[in-house]
């Protein structure tokens, strides 16, 4: 999946996380992450996004993660939002997500 722009999903609300992401020259993944849970589940929540990046195959791009406390069902359905909002996608290959 190419990202081709910039795209944000989800609030800043309580229970929810907002994800931005844009592309960047290069092969890396820019993860920057702001969590009000960060020192329990920080390492979680990374794994959550870079698991979903790596089967999408996305690489270039810089990830802006401000959680609030969000489930991990919560945070995957953000992600996959902004991943089909960033590359102009219709559907999400969810094949690839199973």
């Amino acid at each position: 999946m190419k990202i081709i722009k910039e795209a944000v999903a989800g609030t800043l609300e309580s229970s929810d996380v907002m994800v931005r992401i844009a592309p960047i020259d290069g092969a890396e993944i820019d993860l920057q992450l702001h969590s009000s849970v960060e020192k329990q589940f920080g390492d979680a929540i990374r794994e959550t996004v870079l698991d979903t990046l790596a089967k999408l195959g996305v690489t270039g791009v810089q990830l802006i993660i401000d959680d609030k406390g969000a489930l991990d069902c919560i945070l995957r359905a953000r992600l996959q939002t902004v991943l089909l909002r960033a590359s102009d996608s219709k559907e999400l290959p969810w094949e690839a997500l199973s």
